[in-house]
């Protein structure tokens, strides 16, 4: 099991940004705020976060990472981290200039896990508004019981930062401090590099990176995870 140190807190003094850069409720005006998840711009140095490409992610005493690949073009897809019987899977992806796409995801996700035979309700939560699925699941004894799930979600200045939450973390409050605090201390590395809307920004291993620049990906089936590697430091 990884063991990671407390990341070091971004500053919060930073001057505040014009909308041009974002959606009016992203990340633009960090003074506002009083949590992430942040941009690059906000943030004085990366810290103790592990550098994953397009995501800092920072760590905490006891979590486990594990990325998660696409099969066919070997691509990092997420990150996820567990700790105490909890998960939160992360991805990055590319958003419009001036207006957040988290609003269309969320209404997709929703209608996804209903189809499926699930129910969802859309709440109020830390990072604005989320979802409470309850997704259908195979038990061992061949009967249909479900899994919860905490979709977040946060528009950020021309990307969009998605996070489940599994495990006691989808349930119960207490448990899912420590993993609303990893989200919330994420800072996100776009790049300036025009991006089709909804493209899944490449992520990579901790201290490495990617050999060549991957093809765009798209949105992965937010229900379905991809196979896994497990980084152990």
């Amino acid at each position: 099991m990884s063991v990671f140190r407390r990341a070091k807190q971004p500053a919060q003094d930073q001057e505040p940004t014009t909308s041009a850069d974002g959606p009016a409720s992203s990340s633009s005006d960090a003074t506002a705020r009083e949590r992430g998840p942040w941009d690059v711009s906000e943030v004085p140095e990366r810290g103790r976060r592990l550098d994953l490409g397009a995501l800092w992610l920072p760590g905490r005493d006891g979590m486990e990472l594990r990325m998660e690949v696409e099969k066919s073009s070997k691509t990092v897809t997420a990150a996820a981290v567990s700790l105490g019987g909890s998960a939160l899977q992360l991805q990055v992806f590319a958003a419009p200039r001036t207006e957040g796409i988290w609003d269309e995801i969320r209404a997709e996700i929703a209608e996804s896990v209903v189809k499926q035979g699930g129910s969802v309700d859309d709440l109020p939560g830390p990072f604005g508004r989320e979802l409470l699925a309850r997704l259908p699941v195979r038990t061992q004894e061949g009967r249909t019981g479900h899994r919860p799930a905490r979709f977040l979600g946060y528009d950020g200045p021309r990307w969009f930062l998605r996070g489940v939450l599994t495990g006691r973390a989808a349930v119960e409050p207490a448990e899912a401090t420590v993993l609303e605090g990893v989200f919330a201390d994420a800072v996100v590395v776009r790049g300036s590099e025009p991006r089709v809307p909804r493209e899944l920004l490449a992520l990579h291993l901790p201290g490495q990176r990617p050999a060549a620049v991957p093809p765009p990906q798209p949105a992965a089936d937010p229900l379905e995870r991809g196979p896994e590697i497990t980084e152990t430091r």
